[in-house]
């Protein structure tokens, strides 16, 4: 139990998209520990959290050894007295562009880095929440789209994204394994596709990229075809699930977050062009390795044992994403240069 007043929050990858919407959110009542190396992330992403007294950053890959009790900054967390109470596991390379360019560190953060992180989970007595990926149930088949948690997926260890895909897969292997050896609370969350603002800009995430170039009316491009159908789920409604999903009990197994409505990316291009109010045209490029489409999620076990349903209607949560974009649009593109 924490010694303080409020508990000593671990956020890794605290510094990403997710990540720190994450922390926004915990910093309300808790000390955070943001652990980003920023190599997908950014420090704009917590512009204001920096200024926190109880926000603290720690930039570190995950992957290298991790002693917190020896690091200065955080000597006012009192880690060697209250330890630390929770632990959000989000720290792993997501880039749909540069994806060739991380896949050593991906593999890195799959197998070294989890157990890092266990470790400390395990050392602490921390509560764990592992943000796994929708990419463990492997590719949507013809004759099957919506997978449950029991599903066990195929997915080919041996093609190009294996570093990612079966990576996620060990990630869980070892997360479960260490529940059963050493009786840690700790459980994992199957996040689906998801948007919002902070979402990496020109990295072949379609949605942000829609927005910024609807703005400047330039093309829009689908990595893909006419058919690429994906589920989208507004970045507050992950957030939402992970903090239910932390409060559960220790022997819920996986649960899906995400959104289980299809939708066809380019009928989203579409209504992105007309909220903007764009004479951008939409044309097709060839599919990303990273950037394919995905099952969708059965939501059944997140609703019935955590009361969560995505709340955020897609209208309203591009309206958001797009106000967010239009606000720091010069300081989004001058970051990129």
């Amino acid at each position: 139990m924490p010694s303080f007043d409020k508990k000593n929050i671990l956020v890794t990858g605290g510094a990403g998209f997710i990540g720190s919407h994450l922390c926004e959110r915990l910093i309300k009542d808790s000390r955070i520990i943001c652990l980003d190396d920023f190599s997908t992330g950014g420090v704009m992403n917590i512009d204001l959290l920096l200024k926190h007294p109880d926000f603290e950053l720690v930039r570190q890959n995950v992957s290298d050894p991790i002693d917190l009790e020896s690091l200065p900054e955080l000597k006012s967390f009192k880690i060697n007295i209250q330890g630390i109470q929770e632990i959000y596991h989000l720290a792993c390379p997501t880039s749909p562009k540069r994806f060739e360019e991380f896949k050593m560190r991906t593999l890195e953060v799959n197998s070294t880095g989890m157990k890092n992180i266990l470790d400390l989970a395990a050392k602490y007595k921390s509560k764990l929440v592992h943000a796994s990926s929708s990419v463990v149930y492997g590719p949507r088949l013809k004759d099957k789209q919506v997978f449950g948690e029991d599903d066990y997926g195929v997915v080919n260890h041996m093609t190009p994204r294996g570093c990612y895909d079966e990576g996620k897969r060990f990630a869980e292997t070892m997360v479960n394994t260490y529940r059963e050896v050493y009786g840690l609370d700790a459980k994992i969350a199957r996040i689906f596709r998801t948007y919002g603002p902070r979402e990496k800009l020109f990295d072949g995430e379609m949605i942000p990229d829609f927005i910024i170039n609807a703005l400047d009316n330039q093309n829009l491009v689908v990595y893909g075809d006419e058919h690429f159908t994906t589920s989208l789920c507004y970045v507050d409604d992950v957030v939402s699930g992970l903090i239910k999903l932390m409060s559960a009990s220790s022997d819920i197994g996986p649960v899906n977050l995400g959104s289980s409505e299809d939708l066809k990316i380019v009928e989203v291009a579409k209504r992105i062009i007309e909220m903007t109010e764009s004479s951008s045209q939409i044309v097709f490029d060839n599919p990303l390795i990273f950037m394919t489409p995905l099952c969708l999620p059965s939501i059944s076990k997140a609703k019935e044992l955590l009361g969560w349903v995505p709340l955020v209607r897609l209208e309203d949560g591009l309206r958001k994403t797009i106000d967010y974009m239009q606000a720091h649009k010069s300081l989004l593109q001058a970051g990129l240069r």
